[in-house]
């Protein structure tokens, strides 16, 4: 996986985490993933120091202004992907988790077109 495609991976998995608990932990990030702690304690400094997420006083990752951004656009891909995927027919697992392959590296012109797609 290119390292534009981890961080992304960790932003929507902060984003989503965000959603159901109050403070989100690197420890709820390694259970989330099934990744090393110290794979997730790598990408939560990369993230940092890219002004992505800060830390708050008890050691909870939030997501900055440029962060949630970048967390919900990756977050939209994967729900237009799923839909368009289930849309065609797909059981919704299968649907969620190829979305979660393709959600990285499809190109905007190719997500707009189903974009559209699942608009109709």
């Amino acid at each position: 996986m290119r390292d534009h495609e981890s961080e992304e991976m960790y932003l929507e998995t902060i984003l989503r985490l965000s959603e159901r608990m109050q403070t989100v932990r690197s420890v709820d990030v390694v259970e989330e993933l099934g990744y090393a702690k110290s794979s997730v304690s790598r990408a939560v400094n990369l993230l940092k120091a890219q002004g992505d997420i800060r830390l708050d006083e008890n050691g909870g990752l939030l997501l900055t202004a440029r962060g949630r951004e970048r967390a919900n656009a990756i977050y939209e891909r994967h729900r237009v992907i799923t839909a368009a995927f289930v849309k065609m027919g797909a059981d919704g697992e299968t649907a969620e988790q190829n979305a979660c392959r393709i959600e990285h590296v499809i190109t905007e012109e190719l997500f707009s077109v189903i974009k559209n797609y699942t608009k109709d």
